[in-house]
């Protein structure tokens, strides 16, 4: 009786069309990503007392609680929804890797 063929070849069929780790290594992407994501919207420094964009007054309680506040609440909320709808995942989703 002899023993089956094992190739290199086999190994990589095992996962599909990625190697071994692909998928994980795209999780911990898009898990960086959005950290850097986040981290770029942390406010720094002084809080503005009027809007950067449409030169509202910021309320003290709205500086206060966010320290480095350059927005006022609509162009804030305005803004987010813009960066909501222009995001778009560069690494293509776990799904479609897997199909």
């Amino acid at each position: 009786m002899t023993a089956p063929i094992h190739d290199e070849q086999d190994d990589n069929m095992a996962g599909g069309w990625s190697r071994d780790g692909a998928v994980q290594e795209q999780i911990d992407a898009s898990v960086e990503d959005a950290v850097q994501t986040a981290r770029n919207r942390l406010s720094a420094g002084d809080s503005l007392s009027h809007c950067e964009e449409c030169e509202a007054p910021i309320p003290d309680a709205r500086r206060q609680a966010v320290p480095g506040v350059r927005l006022c609440i609509e162009c804030q909320s305005k803004q987010e929804r813009q960066h909501q709808s222009s995001s778009i995942n560069r690494r293509a989703s776990k799904d479609s890797q897997l199909r």
